[in-house]
């Protein structure tokens, strides 16, 4: 249980508030590429700052602040220019650095436009996702994680707006035990109110022991269920949290990044990035596409049948920002506590004007950051022997709402038949390992 003022501290995301400030030395994705080829200016919100994005004619990306400073009308309706964005209401020029180039009613010889300047931010393109910086000068480097720079991986992002705050989406990522029963039993419940044929869900192997380290990167998460030890990945590897707000996921040739990307106190807009290395040669991507995961379905409910929005709906559920000075917390919560603890403590060092973890000064480090990935291989009851070409046709699959779910298909469909056929894969993904155990390690069994 946290105090009201303990949650106020952990959870405001705000510019002067002790999170806020934290989370300004990261960068977040702010939208997809694709989206500024539909349409090169996007309005974006992050940390309860309006801003708008563009990208000129010459390529520059741009974000600054979304009113005017003329006259306070919104940029989001402006005309990007050779260089810069052009204001619709007046004509005022805006570069990427938030200097005024032209004022075209102004007198010809006035240098009012250069003693007028809009609050402006960096912003790169990685990976298909166009990322923003809000922070103090030096900006950190942008880390080149390996899901963003791997080659031969096929790539899309899937989108949610989520009406509450981004703390609450990153407790699930230590929680454990969430799995076999949100993705297990409920889910079990949810898809026999269906279809009283399906088969019993993957997740529902119970949880022996659970356990959590800190490591260079964030926090990582183990554990061990029925049917596996701890050579296993699941607690040898383990299920990483990239501090302050992304989850690794993996498996199977199928490896994605949650982003948690904190809109204002009461909305989170998630970011499912994921890449495929099906262990074939795959296609070249011009771009990489952009799609909607819903929150609910046609009759306005939460579409909980979708693993995902399982997820969302916990969240969401619990309120706009959980009051967490109103819950009980148990022994198996042993990883969100360890989390808020880790946060608190990086407040506290920005506070005192120290530089947080997992902020990238050297290039060197920063070719490709490689992060430990678990291959998540239980297997139970009457689904032994799915593949992953059958998890991505799968109706809790997140891939339905994909326009590449066919292409995915058909990939792992080709891999399937070349290894029965005895012909060699492209190598898959050897991740780095970070052992279990050392001061800050925590565990707890669960079952004898």
């Amino acid at each position: 249980m946290l105090s009201i003022e303990q949650n106020e501290r952990l959870s405001r995301v705000g510019q002067g508030t002790p999170m806020g400030n934290l989370l300004r030395r990261y960068w977040y994705p702010v939208a997809a590429g694709v989206e500024l080829d539909e349409n090169p200016v996007k309005k974006v919100r992050l940390m309860g700052e309006d801003l708008v994005l563009y990208r000129d004619k010459s390529g520059n990306l741009g974000l600054i602040d979304e009113p005017c400073p003329h006259r306070r009308v919104s940029l989001e309706y402006g005309i990007p220019e050779e260089v810069g964005l052009r204001c619709p209401y007046h004509g005022w020029v805006f570069n990427h650095e938030g200097r005024c180039l032209e004022q075209p009613a102004e007198p010809w010889d006035s240098t009012f436009k250069d003693r007028v300047t809009t609050k402006a931010y960096q912003v790169e393109e990685l990976g298909g996702l166009v990322f923003a910086y809000l922070g103090p000068a030096p900006a950190p480097l942008l880390p080149r994680y390996d899901l963003l720079v791997w080659d031969n991986a096929v790539r899309h992002v899937g989108v949610t707006m989520l009406p509450c705050n981004w703390l609450q989406a990153m407790e699930n990522s230590l929680d454990p035990t969430h799995v076999e029963w949100l993705h297990g039993y409920y889910m079990d419940y949810v898809w026999r109110r269906k279809d009283p044929n399906y088969p019993v869900s993957l997740a529902r192997a119970k949880h022996k022991k659970i356990g959590f380290d800190r490591f260079e990167h964030g926090m990582i998460k183990r554990r061990v269920v029925e049917g596996q030890t701890e050579e296993d990945h699941p607690w040898k590897v383990g299920h990483p949290v990239i501090f302050p707000n992304i989850l690794r996921v993996g498996s199977s040739g199928t490896y994605n990044f949650q982003y948690r990307v904190p809109v204002d106190d009461t909305h989170t807009w998630q970011v499912t990035y994921t890449a495929y290395r099906p262990g074939v040669p795959v296609p070249p991507q011009d771009t990489v596409p952009l799609y909607e995961i819903p929150l609910f379905d046609a009759e306005g409910k939460y579409m909980t049948e979708v693993t995902l929005v399982q997820d969302f709906f916990a969240w969401v559920s619990q309120g706009d920002i959980a009051r967490r000075e109103l819950e009980h917390l148990g022994q198996a919560d042993i990883g969100i506590i360890m989390f808020r603890d880790l946060l608190k403590e990086q407040v506290d060092l920005v506070e005192r004007g120290g530089e947080p973890m997992e902020v990238y000064r050297d290039a060197a480090k920063n070719q490709c950051v490689e992060l430990p990935t678990e291959e998540m291989q239980v297997r139970v009851g009457d689904r032994t022997g799915w593949n992953r070409a059958k998890f991505l046709e799968f109706g809790s699959s997140h891939e339905r709402f994909s326009p590449l779910q066919r292409t995915l298909v058909e990939l792992f469909q080709e891999a399937d038949q070349r290894a029965s056929r005895g012909e060699a894969l492209l190598p898959g993904v050897e991740p780095p390992v970070y052992l279990p155990g050392g001061p800050g390690h925590k565990q707890l069994v669960i079952l004898p």
